[in-house]
């Protein structure tokens, strides 16, 4: 099954912005970007993914990736 993996962190060290900054100008929660750096969100927030794309200056497409399976689709639909 195809998942969605958030690619923040390598956003951020690529535009040299630190969490700090990120935190202080979209007005964020430290704990919760923290989340988004370690891929352990659950359920995305659209408007805080639209406010962290705003000052880094980046799409969602930077931050979202979609990660496919390499599990034939056959094989899922078996089980």
């Amino acid at each position: 099954m195809s998942r969605i993996k958030i690619e923040l962190e390598k956003v951020l060290k690529e535009r040299k912005i630190s969490k700090n900054q990120l935190c202080y100008a979209c007005k964020l929660q430290h704990t919760q970007l923290n989340n988004y750096c370690k891929n352990k969100v659950v359920r995305v927030d659209l408007a805080t993914i639209a406010k962290i794309c705003d000052y880094a200056g980046c799409s969602i497409a930077d931050i979202l990736v979609l990660e496919k399976d390499e599990e034939p689709e056959q094989e899922i639909a078996e089980k």
